[in-house]
Order: C-alpha cells, then sequence, then structure tokens
C-alpha cells in the first residue's frame, strides 16, 4: 500500500497551500475543524491546488450531509471526519459522500469540481477518499469494526484528541496499546491508517507499524517554530 506524505494546513492561507503543493506534498488536509479560516474561504485554498497532483483532504467540522457533499462539490478529493466513533457514524459519512447506490449525495453537473458543466464524468461517478478520525477509547473499541465499513478507506489517528480521552476516561490501554489496536484494524480489513507527527524522527518509525497515511506537522506549527528559531538567533546578537 502506497504512503501518502502529507501535511496540516490551518492558516487558511491560499498562498500556504499553493506553496504546498509546490513543495511535492502527496496530500495536504485543509482544516474545517481546528483551522483559522471558514467555510466559504475554502473554495480559494481548492483553486490554488489547480495544476499540482496532490490530494486535497478536507477536515469538515462535523459530520454533516451538507457539509460533506458542499466540500466535495467544491473540488475535495476526499475528507477527514472527526470524532468517528462508531459504526454507525462511519456510515453515516459513507452515505453523505457518495452518490447513489451506495450513499445518498445529490448530483450536480454544474458544481466546480466538473468545471462548472465543462467536465462532466464518464461512466462511474468519481469516488470520494474517506479518512476516519480515531479519537476515543470507545471509538478503539470499535476500530476494526469501523475499519470494516465499505467506503472507509483509512483509520486516521488524532493523537491529541486521543490522549486527551484516554486521561480523561482513565482508560485500561496506554496510548501507544491503542496505537497498535488501530493500526491492526485497519490491516487486518486491507485499510489505510494515518497519523499527525510532529517530530521527523519519528516517520520512519510510523512507516513500519504501517502507517500509510503520514502528516508532516502544521503549517501554523512551522512557522510559529520558524520565528521562534530565528527570533532566538536574533535576541543571541
Amino acid at each position: 500500500m502506497k504512503t501518502h506524505i502529507g501535511t496540516f494546513l490551518s492558516i487558511g492561507s491560499p498562498a500556504v497551500t499553493e506553496l504546498a503543493a509546490e513543495c511535492g506534498f502527496d496530500w495536504v488536509l485543509i482544516d474545517l475543524e481546528h483551522g483559522c479560516e471558514s467555510e466559504a474561504a475554502l473554495p480559494n485554498q481548492l483553486r490554488a491546488l489547480r495544476g499540482s497532483n496532490m490530494l486535497a483532504i478536507v477536515r469538515v467540522s462535523a459530520p454533516h450531509a451538507d457539509l460533506i457533499s458542499r466540500v466535495l462539490d467544491w473540488g475535495a478529493h476526499g475528507i477527514m471526519v472527526p470524532h468517528v466513533n462508531t459504526v454507525e457514524e462511519a456510515r453515516h459519512c459513507v452515505d453523505a459522500a457518495y452518490y447513489p447506490p451506495r450513499g445518498h449525495r445529490g448530483v450536480s453537473r454544474t458544481v466546480r469540481t466538473y468545471g462548472y458543466g465543462m467536465r462532466l464524468p464518464e461512466g462511474e461517478m468519481p469516488k470520494p477518499i474517506i479518512l476516519a478520525q480515531i479519537e476515543t477509547a470507545s471509538a478503539v473499541d470499535q476500530a476494526g469494526e469501523i475499519a470494516a465499513v465499505e467506503g472507509i478507506d483509512a483509520l486516521f489517528i488524532g493523537p491529541a484528541d486521543l490522549s486527551f480521552d484516554l486521561k480523561a476516561q482513565k482508560a485500561a490501554r496506554s496510548y501507544d496499546e491503542c496505537v497498535d489496536v488501530i493500526v491492526k484494524a485497519a490491516r487486518d480489513h486491507g485499510k489505510g491508517c494515518g497519523i499527525l507527527v510532529r517530530h521527523a524522527d519519528d516517520k520512519e518509525k510510523l512507516k513500519a507499524l504501517g502507517f500509510t497515511w503520514i502528516a508532516m506537522d502544521s503549517d501554523l506549527s512551522l512557522v510559529r517554530e520558524g520565528f521562534k528559531k530565528n527570533l532566538a538567533a536574533a535576541r543571541a546578537w
């Protein structure tokens, strides 16, 4: 299974999105859950990727069917859905993202993803990429069942939320044990598995575990650390 190397985009700038494409990432996550921009700003970020081969995945703020449909209509290749805790929630995501017969997404041939009617799909409609975030102890318990849902392409670990929930719930499993459970669930069902990586040194270890969707930090974090490093160097003059 191919390893996809990407990054999270939280600033909301089309220029940053375009730069990520120029740098050669395989994919980017445009963040509508914790990001700085609104849904209305999303189309311009997607336009910044025109002409590149980079996959645009949009993390929706919640699994609302109308939001998922609009994001895909605007040209995203797929979605990431936070806090997918049950099989029912996973099936809801697939239902919202897929056209009939698998789902109930409405059809419009004049939306941006089809060139406003200039590039109509021939034959089978395109299949969206769906990344389901596993971020709670209860989601870990159902990771195998969620991975088995047809239409879910990968399980994606949210390290911050999962760590917080395990502590809040006083869960029996450790964070590392949960990671092993999620990776095995994805592998057993032939699905990808992803994670946000804050430290580049962790990449090879995570790849060896079987992660295939790796997000190397976020634009906001990289800018923050760059500012801090440059300021520290300047203060030392």
